[in-house]
């Protein structure tokens, strides 16, 4: 296995070459990124094991949205899966401006897939564009797709050493969305403070939010979370406001 994504052999693919690769990969993620941050719009990356709960998270977002009082935010999505759909079409149901990126068997997106994948939708308009990631722990903390912060979801249900044993994804997170916390009364062997331990073990700054999809746990610091991100990625005067929210992050941090 490629020590770097886990897609291919070290033996066959020559450290110069994957070099070469990756870099013109981050030369499209910063023509994304400085699109995205004239146009305003927050451009996250939603990571995290297939069934994870992403989908769900944003389903759960834009229900949250369309209640919160201080005006509406316009939602809009990219999400990669190997063969379906799927995904993209529940995100379109909820009121998410959404496309589909199928990737054949590419176990990642990145920036080029993201670039083509925004000419088919008015982005611009938009106040937050989530990318969902192909469900893997491993190849999408590499790319970089153009974000303004990586996010990754981990369900409760998927054991309390994921942080340890793919410890690259969660050193490249912004924060840990944990998931599915309904569950937990029936978990009685997951410890969500192990969880967080183990997180503290290799997550440079360990952010980690529990999150309902299903009771709306967690969901309205999620927004706010969300919100101080946006001010941040917003040019001019507004980012100066940004100090304002800072108390979210150490609010999340200190769950």
């Amino acid at each position: 296995m490629c020590q770097d994504c886990g897609c291919g052999d070290p033996e066959v693919v020559p450290l110069e070459v994957q070099e070469k690769i990756l870099s013109e990969n981050d030369r499209r993620a910063e023509h994304n990124r400085r699109h995205f941050r004239e146009a305003g719009v927050l451009a996250l990356n939603l990571m995290g094991s297939p069934g994870s709960g992403k989908t769900a998270l944003l389903e759960a977002t834009a229900r949250h949205y369309a209640t919160r009082g201080g005006g509406k935010r316009k939602l809009g999505a990219v999400s990669g899966d190997l063969a379906t759909d799927n995904d993209s079409r529940r995100l379109e149901r909820s009121g998410i401006a959404s496309r589909s990126i199928t990737t054949g068997s590419a176990c990642h997106l990145d920036a080029r897939l993201v670039h083509e994948a925004l000419h088919g939708m008015a982005w611009r308009e938009l106040d937050l564009f989530f990318i969902e990631n192909v469900g893997n722990l491993v190849c999408p903390a590499v790319y970089d797709l153009g974000q303004e912060a990586n996010v990754v979801a981990l369900a409760v249900t998927e054991g309390e050493d994921k942080p340890l044993k793919y410890p690259v994804m969660f050193q490249k997170a912004d924060l840990v969305v944990l998931t599915k916390t309904d569950l937990l009364p029936h978990l009685p062997g997951v410890s969500v403070e192990a969880i967080r331990d183990n997180l503290s073990r290799v997550m440079p700054e360990p952010s980690l939010l529990p999150v309902s999809a299903i009771t709306g746990e967690g969901i309205e610091t999620w927004i706010d979370w969300l919100e101080a991100k946006r001010v941040l990625a917003v040019k001019g005067p507004a980012r100066e406001a940004a100090a304002r929210f800072q108390g979210m992050y150490a609010l999340v941090r200190d769950w």
